[in-house]
């Protein structure tokens, strides 16, 4: 049987900064993933499993906000869940896999979409994989003004009173205005491209802000 898309969630001036607050716009991130069952089942797995310093980040939560926002079904267009945690105790990929492993023994329905990925240990692969040095983290939020895009920088988490923390470096009013905009913090451009171009043909109403002609690829 067919999924019916919800109602668009009534967003108002939430994608101008000079209009609203950005509580306004945590509260409704706030509200927006506590209404979906996958996102609070990964949420709620990682606080019982208490990974140290674990964030479900990036896709997982604004497409699911641009889903919200115009109306599409829970899940759609999102191709994997970011989890990340920061160990610096173990920096091997052996104990990194265990952790994986662990999140999926507990939630198996979602194994396969699951991406874990100690912060810990980035700068040990990135650049054999990206072909540029990335420094070692302090910490897992660390990591956030370092995505491809702005928009990409976002974060939550639950906390033992239950409560959603969100987590946002740059701030919430692209994600609600569904604009990509670059991060010139690293030279993330070909990134920022593919992701852009793919994401255009779920959500067609994105606005993808090019990446500044000054900054080579």
């Amino acid at each position: 049987m067919p999924t019916t898309p919800p109602d668009p969630f009534p967003v108002g001036e939430l994608a101008d900064p000079t209009k609203t607050r950005e509580d306004d716009r945590f509260r409704a991130v706030s509200r927006i993933v506590q209404t979906d069952p996958t996102l609070m089942a990964i949420l709620q797995t990682s606080r019982r499993l208490d990974l140290p310093d674990a964030w479900l980040v990036s896709g997982a939560i604004y497409q699911t906000i641009w889903n919200a926002l115009t109306g599409r079904p829970e899940g759609y267009g999102i191709k994997d869940y970011d989890l990340i945690y920061f160990d610096g105790s173990d920096l091997s990929y052996d104990a990194e896999d265990k952790v994986i492993r662990r999140v999926a023994d507990a939630i198996p329905e979602l194994a396969e979409r699951i991406e874990v990925r100690n912060q810990a240990r980035v700068h040990l692969w990135y650049e054999n994989r990206f072909g540029r040095p990335y420094e070692p983290l302090s910490c897992s939020l660390e990591s956030l003004v370092f995505y491809a895009s702005k928009t990409h920088a976002v974060a939550v988490r639950l906390t033992q009173g239950n409560a959603l923390e969100v987590h946002a470096p740059f701030g919430l009013a692209n994600i609600f205005a569904m604009r990509l905009v670059p991060n010139t913090a690293t030279n993330n451009r070909a990134t920022h491209e593919e992701k852009g171009a793919r994401m255009k043909t779920f959500w067609p109403e994105l606005t993808v802000v090019p990446w500044p002609s000054r900054i080579s690829s």
